[in-house]
Order: C-alpha cells, then structure tokens, then sequence
C-alpha cells in the first residue's frame, strides 16, 4: 500500500467570474522511500497539490473534490485538529524561502528544538542533543556554531538545511519540498537535493518533491508527474521522462532545459570583439570592501567583498560573471555602474571619464548610459504604480521626450519586450514572473542605454520563460547593439548566453576567458567543481 495516496484530487477558489480549479482532477501515490516529483510551470497547479495533502490551502481556496490517503487513512475526514497532530508527527513540509519561516530573532537551534520542547516535553538538554544530531545529519559544517546563530548569519544552504531539520525533528514519514532549491547556487542545489535523496533512502520517508527543475528531477527523482493546467498529463519514471515522453508539453518542457553545448559546432557565441577596439567599460583593481563586527567598540575587521578585479567589457559583447552567493559577483555589478560603493581601484568609460570622480549631477547624467535589471522585478519595481508610468519615469527624469509623446514611446517599449501596449494599464502584481522580468528589461531600456548589468535575471523563472527572457535578451542585443554584464550562479544559462566569462571566488577573479575555452578546458579547481556542480543535462 502506497504511504500516500491521492486520487482525482480538485480544489476550488471563488472568484467574481465564477469557481476557478487550480488543481483539476489530480491523482498519484508515493511509497515509503520513494521520491516522486510533480513538474510543471508556475500556475500549473502543483504547489497548490501540496498544500492540498498537507491541509494548508489559502482561506478561500477549497478541497472540494478527491481524496487523499495517508498509510491508509482518508485526511479529507479529519477534525483540524487531528490534521494538525498528523502534520506535525508524520507529515512534514520544506518551503523555497527559508527566511520567510525561520524566525529572525531566535537562535536557529533553539527554533529548531522548540516543537521538541513543546509538543513531546522535552528538556532543553534532551532537545539541545537531538538539534545537534539533526544539525549533524543535514549535513551542516559546525552544529554547535550554527545552533547558536541567528538565520541572517548562515547562509541561503545553511538556511535550508535548518529548516529541513526543523522539519525532520519529530521524524515524518512524509516530506514535502516545495522548489527547496530555485534560489540556491548549483553546487548547494546539488547539495540540498543528494541530501535529500539520502534522507528518504535512510528513513524510509516518502519525499514528494515539488519542482519545475528537470536536472533536479534527473538527480534525485524515481518517478515525475507532469502538470499543466492543474492537471497531470503524463507520470513516468525519471529516466523515461527525458527518453520516452510522449505529451507535447513535456516536450516542450525539456526542449527548453538548457543543454551543454560545447564541442557543437555552431552552437556557442561568437565573440564580437576585433583586435583595436576600444573597451566600453575598463576596470582596474577594483576592490569592495566592508567593516564588520561594529557594536559599542566599533568596527572588528574588514570583510574583502570584492579584493582587486580587473575587466575591460567591449561594445557588444556579454561578459558573464560567474560564482556562488558571497562570491562577491552582485557587489561588483553594482559597483561596476556607480550603483554601489568602490573602495578602491579605477572605473574608465569609453577610454576617458572616470567614473569614481563623478559627482552627483554627473553621476545621473551617467544612468542614461547604463542600466541594472535585477534579480526580483517584484521587489524592484514599484507596486503602486502602473507598467505605464514605471516605463515613462526615466522617460521624464532625464527629459528625453516630451510628454506628448510619451504614451506612444511606452507602448513602443512594451512591444520591444513582448508586452502589448495595453498592458500599460497594469499593475506589477497583476503580471506573471516572467512578464514582470519583461517590464524590468523594458524599464531599464527606456533611456537607450549602451550597458546593461542584468543581475540573476533569470533565476527565479520556470525553464520555458527561462528560454523566453534569454532568446529577448540576446535578440535586443543584435538589434539594439546593447552590452551586457550577465550576472549568474546557473553556468548552463551563462554558456547559452555569454561571449566571455569570468569565475569570481571570494571577491577574486579565478578564472577568465572564451565561455567556449573555460567550459572546454576549465584550469582552476573552483571552476572545475562548479561545472561539475551542474545538474544532468539531457
């Protein structure tokens, strides 16, 4: 008998249009120690499937239809209460975020212990030793270091793995990972995910495993229900999947995985750059640097953000800045266009204007020449101001047009991105992921720039609108002739995309060169392991 059971499982939401199904009609089964991951797109359904088995559907949402079967037991014909005891006993689930369910201002160990404490009696001694043990399974370097830290002191895997052992404390037989590893670099995702794998292996626990990530599918998974449209289209086991699926839109799906092309002919960039042409922007010892410690005797020491980079980016080309979270690559985008601080070293543009001596008033003049699309266009782009009047701000800062003109120059640059010039009327909650990323693009292209730093512009999106950002960033490039500074922790997306590459370690550039050389012939160990990082490639 399968651990859990779910058959033509149906969730409803009212809206003023009427009922609308996320999940419409689901069914599938994991077995004790088995990894099944559900696979779609954002909106296909499959979150909503997981709050469903674990009874954590939003208020208005509701499990209308179905049932869902827990070692034999129908969940649908519980009390709340009982689904409470049976979430926090034997069923368990990790969310993407982890600062969002970690609390800030208690320690990680004491966090992780308190259902411990609360819920089974233990005393602080007993659940200091089972944190620990825990701590110590999940793979964490220092268990009691990171007992006694706070979540904003670790880093985004070190998060994650607190908050899996939170999870695992009252030993589940059932965990739920909901996309545990979207926003983590290859070698932590490869990490998280084997750590994973290892869990359910060990324990005998079911892992229901929610992702959009076919490599993370290839490497842990033992069988995949594609999703689309709050429906499964196609189950098969891991490895049928990327030989023998047969639906259309798990076609498409690994269609748009990214794909190692080196030794294709053909395939990889050309690079634009000819012998005599001059750098766009040339930086020279370039350094970052940031006190630490502070408090009542002042600063401790000095954390080396960036420690003395140097890059030419030539006109056309996109130069790719490659390493993992704290490698310093984000610091030294923004540094690189004024946008951050610079310690030291020396910023040129087009051969003449230094660029750490610009004050203020030349400093925005200076914006106009380049611009940053960064990571999270949610976070970047005002949420009470309509797509229209985002796009028209720089239009009206710098004085570029008139206001007569303005309407048909936003809805020029909405259609430059894909957009329809309706959409103006929108706001950004009101768009898709990828969508938004289109707005932020067409916002920082608003003032014509001839450099843009586009800081982990992709990592966030499912891998078809993935494909989609890319193919407009690479087509506005060839017809714009823009420059790009291509921020990423995702290589596969850097080799798709990328002319030049630059391998950043501890705010050090540890290799540099072709894309096409350096993933060919990596010299440097950290390159070496990054690539080999990547997750399977089919």
């Amino acid at each position: 008998m399968p651990l859990l059971e779910v058959e033509n499982l149906s969730v409803h939401i009212p809206t003023d249009a009427g009922l609308v199904r996320p999940v419409d009609g689901v069914s599938f089964s994991v077995a004790a120690g088995e990894v099944l991951a559900l696979v779609g797109e954002s909106g296909s359904g499959k979150s909503m499937s997981a709050l469903a088995v674990m009874g954590l559907l939003p208020f208005a949402a509701s499990h209308a239809e179905g049932s869902i079967r827990f070692e034999g037991a129908a969940l649908e014909k519980l009390s709340d209460k009982q689904r409470r005891i049976l979430r926090g006993r034997e069923m368990a689930m990790v969310f993407q975020d982890p600062m969002q369910y970690l609390n800030p201002v208690m320690t990680c160990g004491r966090q992780v212990g308190e259902a411990l404490r609360a819920l089974d009696g233990a005393d602080n001694a007993e659940a200091h030793a089972r944190v620990i043990e825990l701590f110590r399974e999940t793979g964490l370097p220092d268990p009691e270091r990171q007992f006694r830290q706070y979540p904003h002191e670790l880093s985004g895997g070190m998060r994650q793995r607190v908050l899996i052992a939170m999870m695992l404390m009252r030993r589940p037989r059932l965990l739920v990972a909901d996309e545990p590893t979207t926003a983590l670099d290859a070698t932590v995702q490869a990490q998280i995910l084997d750590l994973l794998r290892g869990l359910a292996r060990k324990r005998g626990m079911g892992l229901l495993l929610i992702t959009h990530d076919l490599g993370a599918v290839a490497r842990v998974a033992d069988r995949a229900a594609v999703m689309r449209a709050g429906k499964i289209v196609e189950t098969l086991s891991a490895g049928d999947l990327f030989t023998r699926a047969a639906h259309p839109y798990t076609r498409m799906l690994l269609d748009a995985m990214p794909v190692r092309r080196i030794g294709v002919v053909g395939e990889t960039h050309a690079s634009p750059l000819q012998n005599g042409i001059a750098p766009l922007l040339s930086a020279r010892g370039i350094q970052v640097h940031y006190a630490v410690g502070g408090g009542l005797f002042g600063a401790s020491g000095v954390a080396r953000a960036v420690d003395g980079v140097d890059l030419d980016v030539f006109p056309g080309e996109t130069v790719a800045i490659v390493g993992e979270s704290g490698s310093g690559k984000s610091t030294l985008g923004r540094g690189l266009i004024r946008l951050g601080p610079v310690t030291a070293g020396t910023l040129t543009w087009e051969g003449e204007t230094d660029l750490l001596a610009l004050g203020a008033r030349e400093l925005r003049g200076f914006r106009r020449e380049a611009q940053m699309v960064f990571q999270d266009p949610y976070a970047s782009l005002n949420p009470r101001l309509s797509a229209g009047y985002l796009l028209a701000e720089p239009l009206r800062i710098h004085a570029i047009i008139p206001e007569r003109e303005m309407k048909a120059r936003v809805a020029h640059l909405l259609e430059s991105v894909g957009l329809p010039p309706e959409a103006a009327a929108k706001y950004p909650h009101q768009f898709s992921g990828g969508q938004r990323q289109r707005l932020a693009i067409a916002r920082a292209l608003a003032v014509s720039p001839k450099l843009v730093v586009a800081d982990e512009p992709v990592s966030s999106l499912d891998m078809s609108v993935q494909a989609q950002v890319l193919d407009l960033l690479e087509e506005l490039r060839a017809r714009l002739g823009l420059t790009y500074v291509f921020i990423s922790h995702d290589l596969a997306v850097v080799e798709r995309i990328s002319d030049r590459v630059l391998v950043l370690h501890q705010g050090r550039v540890v290799e540099e060169g072709r894309t096409r050389d350096v993933y060919a012939n990596p010299r440097h160990p950290y390159t070496q392991m990054l690539l080999e990082a990547m997750a399977p490639r089919v």
